[in-house]
């Protein structure tokens, strides 16, 4: 457990990595925080902030994660050198993006705090990396066993006959919402180019958000461009909010 003297102050991080765990009622992005709430208490750590980076896959890089780069700059700004999250694996499911996320939060004088394993990034001997890099091994390994197994089900249903259908693309739930981003992506204010943000702000005060009510990320608003303009892309960022 971490105790100080002083009084420490943390911001909790907490990823959802499917959009179907996303909304009021569901409750990944509740019991993480009670989790992280929990510890907090018992440590004598106060939280100051929650970043949630929701329909971010574990295996994304730390630094292109809008929920995580937004916390980053609060840190900067007002002094929090603590993040708290769930487990580790909530940091971060692939090994290579938790050890390189880990080193480079370090690097900027920052602790990074796993309720369920205070120690686990805290520590830098021999013993606790190894032991980080198993249980990155581990998540990652638990991680390709399921999605292997999803792959297996959808494929023993594609043999019966079955329709198998993925989630939908922003531009087939919410075709107005993309026509929207583009005309605002081709009428120019006054003074230049309107920024990805900027398009998000407006489609906010017309009326289109995410299903949980938030601004788009940047990063939809990009692929929502991309596909007005006819370019194929694979994925899709549906439920990204700031």
């Amino acid at each position: 457990m971490v105790k100080s003297s002083k009084s420490v102050k943390a911001f909790a991080y907490l990823r959802t990595s499917s959009a179907a765990n996303i909304g009021e009622d569901k409750d990944s992005g509740r019991r993480q925080l009670q989790a992280i709430e929990a510890f907090a208490r018992r440590s004598g750590i106060e939280l100051v902030g929650t970043y949630h980076d929701e329909a971010v896959k574990g295996s994304d890089p730390i630094d292109t994660r809008p929920g995580f780069a937004g916390m980053l700059e609060a840190l900067e700004a007002n002094g929090t050198k603590t993040i708290i999250v769930e487990t580790a694996n909530r940091f971060a499911r692939d090994l290579m993006v938790q050890e390189v996320g880990f080193a480079m939060l370090k690097a900027r004088g920052f602790d990074l705090i796993a309720a369920d394993s205070p120690t686990s990034f805290l520590d830098d001997t021999p013993t606790a990396r190894l032991i980080r890099q198993v249980l990155g091994a581990i998540s990652e390994f638990e991680k390709a066993m399921l999605v292997a197994k999803l792959k297996g089900a959808r494929d023993r249903k594609r043999r019966t006959g079955l329709k198998v259908e993925g989630r939908k693309s922003i531009g087939e739930e919410r075709p107005e919402t993309v026509e929207l981003a583009r005309r605002l992506a081709r009428t120019r204010p006054k003074g230049g180019k309107r920024s990805l943000r900027e398009i998000s702000t407006a489609l906010a005060e017309a009326g289109h958000t995410t299903k949980t009510g938030r601004p788009y990320a940047p990063t939809a608003i990009k692929l929502m461009l991309a596909r007005a303009s006819g370019r194929v892309i694979s994925d899709t960022a549906e439920g990204q909010g700031k």
